[in-house]
């Protein structure tokens, strides 16, 4: 039987989301694009919502392009979209950054782009690092046990709940 207890509710989650929207935006004001690289399908689905709150904040192009990654072969990580990335401010989302393994294998692609800069953007950040990869927007920070578990229900696109279990 699982021990599910909620940490985020779907009023907690979009407040999170406007204010990391916001900080997105600020670091960024003079850039005339930004681009979103939502981790599938979680991370992806975050992507989507910031994209829009970013877009009520600011007169800049925001683009939003999918990170796929193959959990049997993470090295063969991809891109959805690989032309006009040079040179550009290159936010990478997800929902949970746990050991930072999955960020680090989305980056893999990224390495064959002159990007202006790379940040790193997730809702939850676990702080059980095993890999050198910090996140520079975080909704919330906790941390857990290494038996615990966080997930975040997206239901339609939309976010509705973070929970530990």
């Amino acid at each position: 039987m699982s021990n599910k207890k909620q940490i985020l509710t779907e009023e907690e989650i979009q407040l999170k989301l406007e204010r990391l929207a916001y900080q997105i935006y600020e670091n960024n004001l003079e850039e005339k694009e930004i681009i979103l690289a939502g981790i599938r399908n979680r991370g992806y689905a975050i992507a989507e919502v910031l994209k829009k709150s970013i877009e009520k904040l600011a007169k800049m192009k925001v683009t939003l392009i999918a990170v796929e990654i193959d959990k049997r072969n993470p090295i063969d990580s991809s891109l959805s979209e690989t032309k006009g990335l040079d040179k550009k401010a290159i936010i990478m989302i997800d929902d949970v950054a746990n050991s930072g393994r999955t960020l680090l294998y989305a980056l893999h692609p990224f390495l064959n782009v002159i990007a202006k800069r790379i940040q790193i953007c997730v809702l939850v950040d676990r702080k059980h690092k095993s890999y050198p990869v910090c996140a520079d927007y975080i909704g919330m920070q906790l941390s857990t046990t290494v038996e615990e578990h966080i997930r975040v229900d997206i239901e339609k696109g939309k976010i509705k709940g973070a929970y530990i279990e």
